[in-house]
C-alpha cells in the first residue's frame, strides 16, 4: 500500500467520504487511489476557489468535514479566499495539498512555494509528511483536528513521494475532544446583568444560531427586556415560519452604531464584540457604545447552545409557545425591487430549502422578511472574501441531495467563481441560482460615500460592469446549466417556481 491509498483509506475510517478537487501532478497517486479505494466521493471543481468554497459549504449543512486536494503553493493560493471565509465560519476541512517531492524541493522548481507559510493563515492545525508510513496518522490527526470545536481548517501538505512511495498504514478514527462548558461563573454574571433593569444586548454566533438556542434566546429577551441580535456574518441559521426570527448587526457603520445606542451591556454568546467592517474616517471601531460593558457568557468552542439554555434556566426564564408567524401575501408583482423579490422568496421558497447568500448590497432587504418564509437555513459569506456564494451552494447541495438550494448572488461576485456552475451541472445538483444584475459593483459605490471620497469618472468607470454586459445565461448555457432572464416580478415569480419543480441546476439572470 502506498500512501495515497493509506491516506484515503484514513479519510474513509474517520468518516470523512467527500472530497472537492482539483489536483495537478503532484496529486496524481491519490487520484489513481480513488479507482481502487472504494468509497470516497470525489467533486471536480474547474478553480481551486470553487473547491475551498464548496468543501465550506458542504461541511456547514453535512456537520462534519470533507476533504480538499489542491495543487501546490499556487493552487492553495488559488483558494485561499474561500478558505479564509471557511476559517471566519469556523468550518470543519481537511485541505490537502500536494507539494514537491521532499528530494526535489531544493532544486526550487517553477511551483516551488511556501505552501506551509501560505496555509498557516487560513488554518488552525498544519503538517507536512515526512514519510508514507506516517501519511494514514497524520490524516486521522488532521480531521480531529477539523472536528474539534468550533470547527476549523486543517490543512496536510502532501510532497508527492510520501504518496507514491511503499509502505502506507491506515490509521483509525481518533476521538475528538467535547466542546468545553461554560464557565457557571460567567452565566451567573450576566443572570444578574439581565437583572438589572439596564438596557442589555445579546449578541448570538456560532452554534446558538440553531433553532434550540435562537428559541432559549426569546425566552432570555421575553423574561428580561433584552435585546437580540445575530452577529452581522454567519455561518448557518435556522429560520421561517415555526422558528424564532433574529435580525442581524447591520452591515453600514452608521445604521449599526444607532442600532447599538443604548446599549449598558453586551452578553456575547458564541460571538465576538461587534466591530464595523473596515475603518472609516471619524467613525467607531467597535459598534457598542463606549461604555458599555462585555460580558462573555460561552466562546465560540465552548458549548454554545448548553450555555444559552443554562442562561435561559438560571433565569427561570419560561418556554414560550410556537412563534405563529404568518406568511406573506402572495410573492412581489410589477418593478424588481429588493422588497418585491424578497416578499417572492417569502411566498415561494419550499419547505427546507437552503439559502447562500451572496447578494450583498441589492439582498440587504431579503433577510428580514424571508423570516415569513417556509422553514430554511441561511447561509452566509463570513470573511468578506467575494466569490463564495456560487461554491457555498455546490457544497451545501452535494451534502443534502434532498433538499433545494437557492443561490442569492451578486453579479460582480458571481464573476469571482462562476466555474461553480459547471460542477453543478456536472454533479446534476438541485440549485436554483439568482444573479442580480444591476452592472456595477454597487457595495463599492457606497464605500466611496463612507470613507469620504470625491470619485470622478475615472473611479466611477471602476465600479461599472455595463462595458459589455455580462450576458449570465449564455454563461450558464455554456457550462451545462439552463438560464432564463427576467426583467419583471411576474417572470421572475414564473422562473423561480419552475426552477423548483425540476431536477438539476437552473440560473435565472434578474435585471435590478
Amino acid at each position: 500500500m502506498n500512501g495515497a491509498e493509506s491516506l484515503v483509506h484514513s479519510l474513509l475510517a474517520s468518516g470523512v467520504d467527500t472530497c472537492f478537487a482539483n489536483p495537478g501532478t503532484s496529486e496524481m497517486h491519490f487520484v489513481a487511489a480513488l479507482d481502487r479505494v472504494p468509497g470516497m466521493r470525489c467533486v471536480l471543481g474547474l478553480f481551486e476557489g470553487v473547491v475551498t468554497g464548496a468543501a465550506d459549504g458542504y461541511a456547514r449543512m453535512a456537520g462534519k468535514p470533507a476533504a480538499t486536494l489542491l495543487h501546490c503553493a499556487p493552487g492553495l493560493g488559488n483558494g485561499l479566499a474561500n478558505l479564509h471565509n471557511g476559517r471566519r465560519a469556523n468550518t470543519m476541512m481537511v485541505n490537502c495539498v500536494g507539494d514537491q517531492a521532499t528530494y526535489h524541493r531544493p532544486l526550487d522548481a517553477p511551483l516551488t512555494g511556501d505552501t506551509e507559510g501560505w496555509a498557516r493563515g487560513v488554518s488552525g492545525w498544519v503538517r507536512t509528511a515526512s514519510h508514507a508510513r506516517d501519511v494514514g496518522q497524520d490524516a486521522a490527526v488532521a480531521v480531529r483536528a477539523a472536528m474539534t470545536a468550533p470547527g476549523q481548517i486543517a490543512t496536510l501538505i502532501l510532497p508527492s513521494d510520501t504518496c507514491w512511495d511503499d509502505g502506507g498504514v491506515v490509521a483509525q478514527a481518533l476521538p475528538v475532544p467535547a466542546p468545553a462548558t461554560a464557565d457557571p461563573g460567567a452565566i451567573a454574571a450576566a443572570a444578574h446583568v439581565l437583572r438589572s433593569g439596564e438596557p442589555v444586548l445579546i449578541v448570538i454566533g456560532a452554534s446558538a444560531l440553531r433553532e434550540k438556542p435562537i428559541a432559549d434566546a426569546h425566552r432570555i429577551a421575553a423574561a428580561t427586556g433584552a435585546r437580540l441580535l445575530a452577529e452581522g456574518s454567519n455561518a448557518r441559521i435556522e429560520r421561517g415560519r415555526g422558528r424564532f426570527a433574529l435580525d442581524r448587526v447591520p452591515y453600514p457603520v452608521d445604521t449599526a452604531v444607532k442600532a447599538l445606542s443604548g446599549v449598558k451591556h453586551v452578553i456575547l454568546i458564541g460571538a465576538r464584540n461587534p466591530v464595523a467592517f473596515f475603518a472609516y474616517p471619524g467613525k467607531p471601531g467597535y459598534l457598542a457604545p463606549p461604555d458599555a460593558a462585555i460580558h462573555v457568557v460561552a466562546r465560540p468552542e465552548q458549548d454554545v447552545a448548553a450555555a444559552m439554555a443554562a442562561l435561559a434556566d438560571e433565569l427561570g426564564a419560561p418556554m414560550l409557545p410556537t412563534p405563529n408567524l404568518t406568511g406573506v401575501d402572495g410573492p412581489g408583482r410589477g418593478a424588481v425591487t429588493s422588497e418585491a423579490v424578497a416578499q417572492s422568496l417569502a411566498a415561494l421558497m419550499p419547505e427546507h430549502a437552503i439559502v447562500a447568500d451572496e447578494s450583498v448590497t441589492f439582498g440587504r432587504s431579503l433577510f428580514p422578511v424571508t423570516s415569513r418564509a417556509a422553514p430554511h437555513d441561511w447561509l452566509q459569506i463570513t470573511g468578506g472574501a467575494i466569490g463564495c456564494g456560487l461554491p457555498l451552494a455546490t457544497g451545501a447541495a452535494v451534502a443534502c441531495p434532498d433538499r433545494r438550494v437557492v443561490s442569492l448572488e451578486a453579479d460582480g461576485s458571481a464573476m469571482y467563481t462562476i466555474q461553480a456552475l459547471w460542477t453543478q451541472a456536472r454533479e446534476k445538483l438541485d440549485v436554483t441560482t439568482v444573479i442580480f444584475s444591476n452592472r456595477k459593483y454597487a457595495i463599492l459605490l457606497g464605500e466611496l460615500a463612507n470613507v469620504g471620497a470625491n470619485p470622478g469618472r475615472v473611479a466611477l468607470d471602476m465600479m461599472d460592469l455595463g462595458n459589455p454586459d455580462i450576458d449570465f445565461v449564455r454563461i450558464a448555457g455554456g457550462m451545462g446549466v439552463e438560464g432564463a432572464r427576467a426583467e419583471t416580478m411576474e417572470q421572475f415569480n414564473d422562473l423561480f417556481a419552475a426552477s423548483l419543480r425540476r431536477p438539476g441546476p437552473f440560473l435565472i439572470d434578474l435585471a435590478t
